[in-house]
């Protein structure tokens, strides 16, 4: 049997984007290589027969970057944007289903960032800021290119798209707001718009709209402000009335459980989802009514009919992007579980769903490492859950082992039993190096409801540390982990969560911080999250004189306790969590004389992108383990 190895990981390709064609019959879905081999991603389009009845075929040759399909209102073409003429300018392009080359439709100065074929098959619209005027040219040319907040905003704005003569209207719709997604009433309905009140990222966490347009006469109404952070518009019929939902952080926010909202005229929109021990985490609709929403349940998934609180059917580990045909008598969704990757299935709301695509049969005859369940208590009682991976070939019997802790993202987010493959710390992974992991889910993140998810905010690094470490506990107890050999690992809120670690014992022999937070106040100064992260360290620094409670909270605030080596892992030029992050435990550590390596990656950003530089962050994460467990 082969055995997993770094290049197979970074090497491989993961599908997105699934889309069920009107009539049913047909997938069409992304495909994108794990790593870059140059400046610019690339992905390619493939399609698959909903029945399985024909092996799934590439639509584009995936020499660039082709994403967002969807599909024509015939189900005969596929609308996608690609970056084919410019690298990096996404235009929109169509394919059809019985051959030939993809026609390009637009050549838009900065190009399209999202599109939506209209019921009228002559009109597709498009969101696209502005083009530059000779003005902003000019500005360009002669650098003459101060930038004064809340000036020359670039929103992206919606437009039509005449596909017989290629000619693009005027924009339609809020003319100062930046529209990130758009939905069509089914049957050649109004346009629903969401927008946020700027183009920065942490606008999705204040004043976000909901808006509808008649096509007809283009006048727009706004329909209802909404929670923090939603996405997922869609149209849905309840009876013989039209509503509108979408996914959003429940109130007051922006740190707590998603749930669906539904509105159907102006006014506040109704939580749907209100109560549940789940999470809400993609809608679809079908044509003939009701409302489908895929949750996330603990270490599984489950597709319910949330306007009626029906649950159809449930799935083991993970389920993500649901698509539903026009009859809704087909669904599809990509699913992963304990040792199969990501891959797009599909098959009655009911279930069960099959897959349809193979997009890694590399790892078909690899020996995993065991992944079982895990099912405890947190020192107050609260119900958690988390996945433990074994060596390859071995068993608890063959414990104790080293152990590594993994902390996912977020903290909004979950290791469900799914397969923990991955470019940064994942379990097996780690597993095939000698260790036993533990996939750890504590408070705070997704697939337990509201109140779980909300109970960090103001108090990361509080209980949602003490549920690691009774997690951590009972494998000590039940002699599956060495006590005397422990690791700790994460990227992002789990790159905290290492640092945190580090400064609150002395538990760990070793430690892997990717990209992580060591001071909650910078992170309001220079995160792309401000509001969200303001909200989870508790205090933004401006409210006077200190000390603050995200002093309390951030890791460099303890740093003069560490004495457990460190890795620092930190993309250069990352948005969400800038270097100064890492630079700034680094230089502590430094001067405070504790064993740590820094390693900064040229070009990277959040994730970690570049094939040589995923491959080195696999290698001297184990590297750093094996040398000090």
């Amino acid at each position: 049997m082969p055995e997993l190895t770094a290049e197979l990981i970074v090497d491989g390709k993961v599908p997105r984007r699934p889309v069920i064609s009107p009539d049913g019959c047909w997938v069409v879905y992304t495909v994108h290589p794990l790593s870059k081999a140059d400046e610019h991603p690339v992905a390619a389009l493939w399609l698959a027969a909903t029945d399985g009845g024909a092996p799934p075929r590439q639509l584009t040759a995936g020499t660039a970057l082709d994403i967002a399909p969807r599909w024509a209102p015939d189900s005969a073409a596929v609308y996608f944007l690609s970056d084919r003429a410019e690298r990096g300018t996404p235009q929109l392009h169509r394919i059809r289903l019985d051959g030939g080359e993809a026609e390009p439709l637009t050549a838009w100065k900065g190009g399209i960032s999202d599109h939506l074929p209209l019921a009228d098959p002559g009109v597709v619209a498009l969101v696209a800021a502005d083009e530059p005027t000779e003005e902003d040219e000019r500005r360009e040319r002669e650098r003459d290119d101060a930038r004064v907040y809340g000036e020359r905003v670039r929103y992206a704005r919606v437009r039509l798209l005449s596909l017989a003569d290629k000619q693009i209207a005027a924009p339609i719709g809020p003319s100062e707001r930046h529209v990130v997604e758009l939905a069509q009433r089914p049957g050649g309905g109004p346009l629903a718009l969401l927008s946020w009140p700027d183009t920065e990222l942490d606008a999705c966490f204040v004043d976000s709209a909901v808006h509808v347009v008649d096509l007809s006469t283009r006048e727009t109404r706004e329909i209802c402000r909404t929670p923090a952070s939603p996405s997922g518009l869609t149209w849905w019929r309840s009876g013989d009335d039209w509503r509108l939902a979408f996914l959003a952080t429940t109130p007051p926010g922006p740190v707590g459980g998603e749930a669906v909202f539904s509105v159907d005229e102006p006014g506040q929109p109704d939580n749907l989802s209100a109560g549940m021990p789940m999470c809400p985490i993609s809608l679809a609709a079908p044509a003939s009514g009701g409302l489908l929403a895929l949750f996330a349940h603990g270490l599984d998934s489950a597709l319910h009919r949330i306007d009626t609180r029906t649950e159809l059917s449930t799935m083991d580990g993970f389920a993500d992007a649901l698509t539903v045909s026009s009859s809704g008598a087909v669904v599809a969704a990509l699913r992963s579980t304990s040792y199969a990757p990501v891959d797009v299935h599909s098959g009655p709301p009911e279930g069960p769903l099959t897959p349809l695509s193979h997009t890694r049969p590399e790892l078909r005859e690899i020996t995993w490492g065991r992944q079982e369940r895990l099912a405890y208590k947190a020192s107050d009682g609260l119900e958690l859950d988390g996945l433990l991976v074994l060596p390859p070939g071995k068993t608890r019997a063959d414990g104790p082992f080293p152990l590594v802790t993994i902390l996912h993202g977020g903290p909004y987010d979950r290791d469900a039993d799914k397969l923990s493959v991955h470019w940064a710390p994942s379990g097996q992974w780690f597993a095939t190096g000698g260790c036993a992991v533990f996939l750890a889910n504590p408070r705070g993140g997704a697939g337990h409801g509201h109140e779980f998810a909300a109970s960090v905010a103001g108090a990361v690094g509080v209980d949602d540390w003490t549920d690691i470490l009774a997690g951590i506990d009972l494998l000590v107890a039940e002699g599956v982990a060495d006590p005397q050999r422990l690791g700790f690992a994460g990227w992002s809120q789990g790159g905290f969560m290492a640092a945190w670690a580090v400064g609150q014992t002395d538990r760990f022999r070793a430690a892997v911080m990717g990209a992580g937070i060591s001071d909650w106040g910078q992170m309001v100064a220079a995160g792309e999250l401000a509001t969200y992260d303001g909200t989870l360290g508790g205090s933004a620094g401006w409210e006077g004189v200190g000390p603050h409670r995200h002093d309390r909270l951030s890791p460099i605030s303890h740093a003069a306790k560490v004495t457990t080596p460190v890795l620092i892992l930190h993309g250069e030029l990352d948005p969400n969590v800038p270097l100064a992050q890492g630079e700034y435990f680094h230089r502590a550590l430094r001067a405070l004389g504790v064993e740590h390596e820094y390693v900064v990656y040229p070009r990277e950003k959040h994730s970690i992108a570049e094939r040589a530089h995923q491959l080195d962050v696999l290698r001297r994460s184990r590297d750093w383990f094996t040398r000090w467990l």
